[in-house]
């Protein structure tokens, strides 16, 4: 299996990272991917944003106030 891609939008605020991230997905179109964010609402939002375009939440890991969330498709 490949490496998922990294999208490291920690720094950035809303509605940044949720943007950042789509824009990955629609770049990729499938596999997997790794989303790192310390925007507080950005983890819920690149959820939705990521359901809405076919991929999954395969986790959501916070630690040290940074949010890594692995998506795949």
């Amino acid at each position: 299996m490949a490496a998922p891609k990294i999208v490291d939008a920690r720094g950035l605020s809303c509605p940044q990272p949720v943007l950042i991230a789509s824009d990955e997905m629609d770049a990729l179109g499938s596999g997997r991917m790794e989303v790192l964010t310390d925007c507080g609402a950005s983890p819920e939002n690149i959820g939705r944003a990521a359901k809405a375009k076919g991929w999954k939440l395969v986790s959501s890991a916070e630690e040290n106030g940074t949010v890594r969330l692995v998506l795949e498709k």
